[in-house]
């Protein structure tokens, strides 16, 4: 299994759908698709006192529905996958998906990739929506999935979570195929099921190679004990980085607030490893805990405050291109082969952003050169 990069499609206004041409060349494994109502920034500090982006768009959350974006790129691409990073199982019933996956399988003709997660607060309870055993209505999630692909007429299924009574989706998969199942997971439950339904996988965070490659080990004891061929469950990441030119720019850059504001997404535990408390307090469970409406401004201007860029540096790979591509092959030596490079230094202001797009692929060409001279 070959390493090659994947790229991301916005799913946020202003949307470009114009870059899928440059996208379906050839270069990456597949596109990645967000899927989320709100994003992970804070609200209180999204304005033109603390970053130059919130001049260029009113919100951090103008969030598209990632399936209906994934439907006009079908239809506006080729050959390139494309993959959903990820849907929870908690916004949308599984039928639902089951058939939207089907369909947008038929648009690509083929290249769909249905991402699916247990979900994150931030998208679920603010709705209403029940976030009550996640991962247990994610696995069920998944076996009405799989049941209503596979079965040849109408279905019964009684479950904690869901019910069918005569449910049918006749819909064949398109030449003969369904559309493969990737899983993002980080937890011992998660990364078990995933190695029993997935055909891909990312984690939601992993902090070190070795984090990487303990979680993908997991993965691959989990197919074995079900039956299935571990080496067949493509690893993927969203590697989140910080490129710059020179320490000046990183330095720059890693003192910007939204930036900064990453700490939000790690846990307490996670940093007190890395050798630092969090500004959020002891207890802070990192993504599972963000809801951007509720931060105040008082406490995320304190979080900013007490946040030091060392903290920031030492949970995510940061440097020049050749730097970061130095970084993220160490994962590659623990398995990974589907990276996603995810440039931070976007969020530190426009100009930071203009360049983003150029870093990443500069930082993508030293990682294929450096796995090509491995190989």
């Amino acid at each position: 299994m070959r390493v090659q990069p994947a790229a991301f499609l916005r799913t946020t206004l202003p949307l470009d759908l114009s870059v899928l041409g440059a996208l379906d060349s050839g270069r990456y494994h597949s596109v990645w698709l967000p899927d989320h109502m709100v994003s992970f920034w804070p609200d209180s500090i999204w304005t033109p006192e603390f970053t130059d982006l919130a001049t260029a768009s009113p919100s951090p959350h103008r969030h598209l529905d990632g399936l209906a974006v994934a439907a006009a790129a079908a239809v506006l691409t080729e050959t390139v996958p494309l993959a959903t990073s990820v849907v929870d199982t908690v916004r949308r019933h599984p039928a639902s998906l089951a058939q939207t996956a089907l369909t947008l399988d038929h648009l690509s003709r083929g290249r769909f990739i249905l991402g699916l997660g247990s979900g994150e607060s931030e998208n679920i309870l603010p709705y209403g929506f029940d976030f009550a055993r996640p991962v247990g209505r994610f696995e069920e999630a998944l076996r009405v999935i799989r049941l209503l692909w596979e079965s040849t007429g109408p279905v019964d299924f009684r479950g904690e979570f869901f019910t069918l009574h005569d449910a049918r989706l006749d819909t064949e998969p398109f030449n003969g195929r369904y559309p493969p199942i990737w899983i993002g997971a980080s937890g011992p439950r998660m990364l078990e099921i995933t190695g029993r339904y997935a055909d891909g996988w990312w984690p939601a965070g992993a902090w070190t190679p070795e984090h990487y490659g303990e979680m993908l080990a997991v993965v691959r004891r989990s197919a074995e004990r079900a039956g299935r061929d571990p080496m067949a469950i493509t690893p993927g990441y969203i590697q989140v980085c910080l490129i710059a030119h020179d320490d000046a720019e990183l330095a720059e850059v890693v003192s910007a607030p939204l930036v900064k504001a990453f700490l939000l997404q790690v846990s307490a535990d996670t940093l007190r490893g890395f050798g630092f408390d969090h500004p959020m307090g002891p207890a802070w469970r990192g993504f599972q805990d963000i809801d951007p409406a509720v931060l105040t401004r008082e406490r995320i201007t304190e979080f900013v405050r007490d946040t030091p860029p060392e903290a920031v540096l030492a949970v995510v790979p940061h440097g020049t291109p050749a730097q970061v591509a130095r970084v993220v092959n160490d994962y590659v030596d623990a398995g990974l082969r589907v990276p996603k490079i995810l440039d931070y230094s976007a969020m530190a202001g426009l100009r930071h952003a203009a360049g983003s797009a150029d870093r990443v692929r500069a930082t993508e060409d030293e990682l294929l050169r450096l796995c090509s001279a491995a190989a």
